[in-house]
């Protein structure tokens, strides 16, 4: 069995050292070969792959900082608005009762004036029937003087005599008495 593995294994490592012959296999160049791959790795992965992967890491923060910034500038937005609409509603409240107050200060503005009004024509008219009482008084005073003297003229036409003062004062206030009543 031993030979068999021995010839399989020979007869592998004949065929390896064919392969390699064949195709100008060289194991000095090849460990050379393996060595600068194994540098340029270590340098690229140095100088070009971890610079570009901290790059690569740093934008994805400042990305996800971004959208965190962007997420609190909606949230901000959103704050805004909504004391914009509580300050609307607030400015139209408060324009609401002032145009209220506005209203009802007009509306007594009117009333006071209304009465002033009313108080004042009762006033010309007070006035108005103060003075029509004192001409009628003044009026029926001259009416009972010339009613006196005409009585008093009248009288003594008929009669025919002159009057005393006496007579014509006594025919006066019967006059005067007859029309008061």
């Amino acid at each position: 069995m031993n030979v068999m593995i021995a010839a399989a294994t020979g007869g592998f490592g004949n065929m390896l050292r064919d392969t390699a012959e064949t195709f100008g296999w060289n194991p000095g160049l090849f460990l050379s070969q393996v060595i600068s791959f194994v540098i340029v790795a270590l340098l690229l992965r140095r100088f070009a792959y971890k610079p570009i992967l901290n790059v690569l890491h740093e934008r994805r923060e400042r990305i996800e900082e971004s959208l965190r910034n962007a997420e609190k500038i909606k949230q901000q937005l959103a704050e805004a608005e909504k004391r914009y609409a509580e300050i609307l509603a607030k400015g139209n409240a408060d324009a609401q009762k002032m145009i209220d107050e506005a209203r009802e200060s007009s509306s007594h503005v009117a009333d006071r004036k209304m009465q002033e009004a009313i108080v004042a024509a009762e006033q010309i008219i007070a006035k108005a029937r103060e003075a029509s009482a004192l001409e009628r008084e003044r009026t029926m005073a001259e009416l009972k003087r010339q009613l006196g003297r005409l009585v008093v003229e009248t009288t003594a036409k008929v009669t025919g005599k002159v009057l005393t003062s006496e007579d014509q004062r006594r025919l006066q206030e019967e006059a005067a008495r007859q029309l008061a009543s």
